[in-house]
């Protein structure tokens, strides 16, 4: 929103939502049903027909570029403006297809009603110079004084100081502006169209191949990062007049005052508003390599939609809480799912996701292109354990100094907790660490006080085990309903004094229940009202009782200095991350020089869990608490 809104600020359709491309509908089927009910190809009007999956182009055009922006960026390479973004300039720019929209229907309003404007060739030479010409021209020295214009304390206050809320621009910044500004936009860059219409010279070429061209050069200049080579300016050098770079525009978004120009710098040098570093910030921008991590969180995939909840993933999809799959992405997203699938199968191997600077640190978040699925196939394991070696040891070979793992990527069946990378690796200077003690000590300090008994109830981890051991060592009961689970405590708690805090019981009656997978919907039902439920898991538990409590899944909340962080990790809430995330910064943080992986942290690293270190849970606690992670005081209730 500008400072000081001025009247055609909104945009009509506001209020519709996601249901605002509905108004395309109409257009839409009346252009394919009169062009499938035809008898003759000659009687079928294609380019009208064509207008639609012109829309539709569009959309996905600018998609890519936001992905390819978002995973450059997080990589670091040729990166112009080194600052994050964060959420309230995601929400702002959430609508960014609202242009499109708006230019779709006076597409289809100019088709139906301007002689002339439908059953178009395909292409035309006279009608695409025309539309060059123009451009060059007319719309781009326009351009240049309309910009100069909003400008004006006047009209920067009342609209383009929409645009200019992002200083970090990502492709999509480049269509964010208040709804009377894209108005004047969209009479400008209709001229070229137009006049091509009016003289009987358009195409489906001219003006496809011009709106993909506004679309390319739009998000080229807002992508953050330099990717015009500079042998274009040696083989030609009068091409700085002519084509911009995404570090001239970057500028005019730091400096105000500076390059106002739309593609062409021309303007600019005629006008003695060239910023002076721009040449120096193109050299730089371009030498800059890729950025080293000290920090890296690997994770995975969750369901094949999941995909579009990364942050390289629908920007403002990633910017909130993942509970189910958006109904427009089930119903209309499957084909580019099923793509996903099969790039992430074919890739094959960890890639950038996410970047976040905290105090002294780099931190980079790598996924692993494996499925939750995929992970309860025995016969993946040694596939998902090739990914995550190979992903250890690309971090030991960039310096990487802590990587903690995702919980799918660890478990005792798939690689002991992680132990199996550092036996096969003993000189391995990247410390890996598995979270449990944090995950541990976040539960410890969720469980209500004071609490004398709990139910544990889901699938046996690492986590659940020491949460068990250090809850026994309190001198709390620990109860199961599944006599499998129990004896895989009872043996892990073999040699611990206070055992017999752990007991096989029948009654659903506790109030505090430590829930982990496999967790069954009768078995919530059987609870009693006002139960809570704490998940020792990275996975929630499905929501059925409304009168119970739902905890989050082991986490904590970020600092405000941790930047660039615009995006929620999984079902958690906004700057909140999970315990194992948060685990690799603290180690990274404090610089502990050790592994913190296996079976469980021990003081003299043997098995007898009564030399079980229940410092550690209180060390790193602290330790997060100290750095500025909180914990979180609220809980998710249904």
């Amino acid at each position: 929103m500008a400072s000081t809104p001025g009247i055609l600020t909104e945009w009509p359709w506001k209020s519709l939502g996601t249901f605002k491309h509905v108004l395309l509908v109409p257009f839409a089927i009346k252009s394919t049903y009169n062009y499938l009910t035809k008898d003759s190809p000659e009687e079928r009007d294609f380019s009208t027909f064509m207008a639609f999956p012109l829309l539709l182009w569009r959309m996905l055009h600018n998609q890519i570029w936001i992905s390819l922006s978002r995973y450059i960026n997080a990589k670091g390479n040729n990166r112009i403006l080194d600052r994050g973004l964060e959420f309230d300039q995601v929400d702002r720019e959430k609508n960014w297809d609202d242009q499109i929209l708006f230019n779709g229907i006076w597409f289809y309003v100019g088709i139906f009603t301007i002689d002339g404007a439908q059953n178009l060739p395909l292409w035309r030479s006279d009608g695409v110079l025309i539309t060059i010409l123009l451009h060059t021209t007319f719309v781009e020295f326009a351009y240049y004084w309309l910009h100069r214009a909003l400008h004006h304390h006047y009209l920067y206050n009342r609209y383009h100081s929409h645009h200019h809320s992002s200083i970090v621009t990502e492709p999509i910044t480049s269509v964010i502006h208040p709804f009377a500004e894209h108005i004047a936009y969209f009479v400008l860059f209709a001229t070229p169209i137009l006049t091509t219409l009016f003289t009987r010279t358009a195409s489906i070429a001219s003006i496809a191949g011009y709106m993909t061209y506004i679309d390319f050069m739009n998000n080229l200049g807002h992508c953050n990062f330099e990717l015009v080579p500079k042998s274009l300016f040696s083989i030609f050098p009068p091409l700085k007049y002519f084509m911009y770079t995404p570090s001239f525009h970057s500028l005019h978004h730091t400096q105000f005052r500076t390059n106002y120009s739309l593609f062409m710098p021309l303007y600019d040098y005629l006008y003695g508003t060239m910023d002076k570093s721009t040449d120096s910030l193109y050299e730089t921008s371009l030498k800059r390599g890729e950025e080293s991590a000290q920090v890296v969180y690997l994770t995975h995939l969750t369901t094949p939609e999941s995909i579009f909840h990364l942050q390289v993933g629908f920007a403002h999809v990633s910017s909130k809480p993942y509970v189910s799959p958006k109904w427009y992405i089930m119903m209309f997203m499957w084909p580019l799912t099923l793509w996903s699938i099969m790039i992430t199968w074919i890739y094959g191997r960890p890639f950038v996701v996410e970047r976040h600077r905290f105090n002294r640190l780099n931190v980079q978040t790598w996924a692993i292109p494996k499925y939750k699925l995929q992970y309860s196939l025995q016969w993946q394991n040694a596939s998902i354990n090739s990914l995550v070696e190979e992903a250890i040891l690309e971090a030991e070979e960039k310096g990487v100094k802590v990587l903690s793992l995702g919980l799918l990527n660890q478990s005792e069946e798939l690689n002991a907790y992680g132990a199996l990378y550092v036996k096969r690796h003993p000189e391995l200077k990247t410390k890996v660490v598995d979270g449990s003690s944090l995950a541990v000590a976040v539960i410890l300090n969720t469980i209500p006080k004071p609490t004398t008994q709990v139910l544990l109830r889901g699938k046996i981890t690492k986590v659940a085990s020491l949460v068990a051991l250090a809850l026994c060592h309190k001198g709390i009961q620990v109860a199961t309903l599944r006599e499998d689970e129990y004896t895989k405590l009872k043996n892990f708690l073999l040699n611990v004094d206070s055992k017999s805090n752990l007991v096989l019981t029948k009654s659903t009656s506790y109030q505090v229940w430590l829930v982990g997978d496999g967790l069954s919907e009768e078995e919530q039902l059987k609870a009693s009202k006002g139960t809570v439920f704490i998940p020792f898991s990275q996975f929630q538990p499905k929501k059925l009782r409304k009168d119970c409590f739902y905890h989050y899944t082991p986490a904590m909340l970020t600092p405000k200095s941790l930047e660039n962080v615009h995006s929620c990790e999984n079902w958690l809430p906004r700057r909140v991350m999970s315990a194992w995330r948060v685990a690799g910064i603290v180690h990274g943080l404090e610089d502990w020089n050790e592994h913190e992986c296996g079976v469980i942290p021990t003081t003299n690293n043997n098995n007898n869990n009564n030399n079980a270190d229940f410092s550690h849970f209180h060390k790193v606690w602290e330790a997060a608490l100290r750095h500025g992670f909180q914990p979180l005081n609220n809980i998710s209730s249904t």
